[in-house]
C-alpha cells in the first residue's frame, strides 16, 4: 500500500463533488460555508505594492533562502516578541508554503513510521492526513466542556512512542478559543513528558480576546518544546500564495530545512513579499478585517435559538467557524450532501473530523461562516429553520 492509500480523500474535494448535477434555482443560490478560506483577493493597496514588486524587485522571480525572506524572519520575530510580551529571535522563525506544510515539516522532523501524535477531537483533517501518510498514528484526545481538551487527559494516553501534543487554537473545527492556561497545562504537561508541543494558531488574527493568547513566549526556554505555527491565508487573503510560518529552536528549524530545501526549495517569493508588506502596512486595515468577522461571529450566536427551538445546540464559535450538533436521526454523512440539494447549503459533516470509532462526527456539523455577511448568516438560517427529514 503506497503511503497516500492510508489516509481519506481530501474532504473540501469531496463536498465539491456533492454539488454535481445540482441546480440552485435563481431565488435560492448556493450558501457555500465548507472552506476556511477568504473568497476575496487581497485589498487593493497590497495587490498595487505587489504588482510593483513584479515588475522592480528581480529577487521576487528567483530561488531565495531555504528558511525564508530574512526580512520576513525579522518582522515576525519583532512583532511576534511584541504581540505575546516574549522573546523571539529571526533565527527561530522560518517561512513555509503555506502552514499546512509548516505541520508537515514539524512532523516530519519528530517522528519516524509507528511513532504517535496526540490530537483533539474533532480535528483538521489535513493533520490527520500527514501523520497518516507518514505512518504516525493519530492519538485522539476527547475534548469536554465547550470542546476545550485537558491536559490530564492527554497524560493518560501517553506512551513510549508518543512525539508530540498538536493544538489549534482557535479551533478548527469548533472554533473555541482555548484559555491561556488550558495552553499552559499543556505546555508543561509536553515538556515533562520530553514531547514537542505544536500549536498552530492559524486564526490568531480573530481571537475575540485582547492581547496575547498565552504567554508561552515568555518562557525563556520555550524553543525547547514548543513548535508555533501560523498562516498569512486568513490575515491578508494571500491563500493562492501560500505563506506560513513556524517558530521553534535553531537546531529545530536545521532540520526542517531538510525536509523544505527537498519539497520546495524555497517559499514562494512574491508572498513573502506581501506579507511583510502587510505586517508593515495593514495593520489598521487587519483590524477592520476582525472587527468583522467578530460581528459575524455574534450574528450566528443571536441567531442560534431559532435553531435551537428546533433541538440543535452550539457546541462551538468562533473565527471563521460554527460547529453544531444536529438532532436528526441520520449521520452527518448523508445529511450534508442532502443539505445541498434540499436546502442549497454546502458544509461539512463532522465525520470529516473525527476518526470512524468515534460515533459523535454523525451528529456533528461544521459552518464557516466567515465569507457570509449579517444577511447572508440569517439566510443560512432561515434555510436551516426549515430543514425537515
Amino acid at each position: 500500500m503506497s503511503r497516500t492509500q492510508t489516509t481519506f480523500a481530501p474532504p473540501v474535494m469531496e463536498a465539491r463533488r456533492w454539488l454535481e448535477d445540482v441546480k440552485h434555482p435563481a431565488d435560492r443560490p448556493l450558501i457555500n460555508v465548507s472552506q476556511a478560506a477568504p473568497v476575496d483577493p487581497p485589498p487593493a493597496p497590497m495587490r498595487a505594492a505587489m504588482a510593483d514588486m513584479v515588475m522592480q524587485d528581480d529577487d521576487t522571480h528567483l530561488y531565495g533562502p531555504v528558511l525564508g525572506l530574512p526580512a520576513l524572519r525579522e518582522e515576525i520575530a519583532g512583532q511576534w516578541s511584541d504581540t505575546y510580551g516574549g522573546s523571539i529571535s529571526a533565527d527561530q522563525v522560518a517561512i513555509t508554503s503555506g502552514c499546512n506544510q509548516a505541520f508537515a515539516t514539524a512532523i516530519t522532523t519528530l517522528c519516524s513510521d509507528g511513532d504517535e501524535v496526540i490530537v483533539p477531537v474533532p480535528y483538521y483533517f489535513n493533520h490527520r492526513m500527514w501523520l497518516d501518510m507518514c505512518g504516525v498514528k493519530t492519538v485522539s484526545l476527547e475534548t469536554g466542556r465547550g470542546m476545550i481538551p485537558d491536559a490530564n487527559a492527554a497524560a493518560k494516553l501517553i506512551t513510549p512512542r508518543t512525539r508530540a501534543i498538536a493544538l489549534v487554537s482557535p479551533n478548527n473545527p469548533c472554533g473555541v478559543e482555548y484559555p491561556a492556561e488550558v495552553i499552559r497545562s499543556f505546555l508543561d504537561l509536553a515538556r515533562k513528558s520530553g514531547l514537542a508541543l505544536i500549536i498552530d494558531e492559524t486564526y490568531r488574527d480573530f481571537d475575540s480576546r485582547t492581547g496575547a493568547s498565552h504567554d508561552l513566549f515568555a518562557d525563556p526556554d520555550w524553543d525547547n518544546t514548543l513548535i508555533h505555527l501560523y498562516s498569512f491565508s486568513k490575515a491578508y487573503r494571500l491563500t493562492g500564495h501560500r505563506v506560513g510560518a513556524v517558530a521553534a529552536s535553531p537546531a529545530r528549524l536545521a532540520e526542517m530545512e531538510k525536509f523544505l530545501d527537498t519539497v520546495a526549495i524555497c517559499p514562494n517569493q512574491l508572498g513573502q513579499r506581501a506579507a511583510l508588506w502587510g505586517m508593515q502596512n495593514l495593520g489598521e486595515w487587519l483590524a477592520q478585517e476582525r472587527a468583522e468577522v467578530l460581528s459575524r461571529r455574534q450574528t450566528i450566536e443571536s441567531q442560534f435559538p431559532r435553531l435551537a427551538n428546533n433541538g440543535w445546540q452550539l457546541l462551538g464559535c468562533g473565527a471563521y467557524f460554527a460547529y453544531m450538533q444536529h438532532p436528526f436521526g441520520i449521520s452527518s454523512a448523508q445529511l450534508a450532501p442532502r443539505l445541498v440539494r434540499d436546502a442549497g447549503i454546502l458544509l461539512l459533516p463532522g465525520t470529516m473530523f473525527m476518526p470512524p470509532e468515534m460515533p459523535q462526527g454523525d451528529a456533528q456539523l461544521r459552518i464557516a461562516f466567515a465569507n457570509l455577511d449579517s444577511a447572508g448568516i440569517t439566510n443560512l438560517f432561515d434555510r436551516l429553520v426549515n430543514v425537515s427529514l
